[in-house]
């Protein structure tokens, strides 16, 4: 074991500070998942809408990045990307993703399991105009996933873009916009002392209602 890296497998925390029960998380995980939501953002968390999207490629190999969570629907999960991305491309090929969420602050963890889908060119153009216009410019100057030469190449496009499209004139990329993860699974993850963690699994039973398990951990 590399010297500078030999301390790694003494890194400990005991997890301490809630208990989930099944009776805090009622019948439907989405609901549950707006509670903790909002106690991650009273409880300050850095980044609380930044998660883990795993995809997996056509070759078979699983990918993951951080992308934020920029709506929650009944019906699941949106964020928003550059459709010719290499996360595009995984999606088009097989759609079916996880989320992963850690609020640290909070020990805890929610993942899950589901079905991306693209939204709406109207859901898209909406967002696409609450953005600053920064990151609007960015949409159209950044080729996502692509090799470039060097920096200068982005901040050319910059250039070029930011002279094209005023704040009053500009107008989504038809290569970006957003999805949906529709979920068929939601883990609620509470870190709890002596790594006896509690952890309980909704799973899609039908359109309407879900079964939810205890699980090891």
């Amino acid at each position: 074991m590399h010297s500078d890296t030999s301390h790694i497998a003494h890194i400990r925390k005991d997890y301490q500070k809630a208990a989930l029960d099944e009776s805090h998380a009622g019948n439907d995980p989405i609901v549950f998942f707006s509670k903790w939501f909002a106690e991650a953002i009273k409880a300050e968390t850095e980044e609380v809408n930044a998660m883990t999207l795993a995809t997996v490629a056509a070759d078979g190999q699983p990918h993951a990045r951080i992308v934020l969570l920029k709506g929650l629907q009944d019906s699941g999960f949106v964020f928003f990307t550059n459709y010719e991305s290499a996360k595009a491309k995984d999606i088009a090929a097989q759609p079916k993703v996880s989320l992963v969420f850690f609020w640290k602050e909070l020990e805890r963890q929610v993942r899950i399991l589901g079905e991306a889908h693209k939204l709406s060119d109207a859901e898209n153009d909406a967002y696409y105009h609450t953005r600053p216009y920064g990151s609007q410019i960015g949409a159209w100057a950044s080729p996502q996933s692509r090799v470039i030469a060097d920096r200068a190449v982005l901040e050319n496009s910059y250039e070029q873009y930011e002279k094209q499209y005023s704040p009053e004139t500009i107008v989504r990329p038809p290569h970006w916009g957003g999805y949906i993860v529709q979920p068929s699974v939601i883990e609620f993850w509470q870190g709890r002392s002596s790594r006896l963690h509690d952890r309980l699994v909704f799973e899609r039973a039908t359109e309407e209602a879900w079964k939810v398990s205890r699980l090891a951990p």
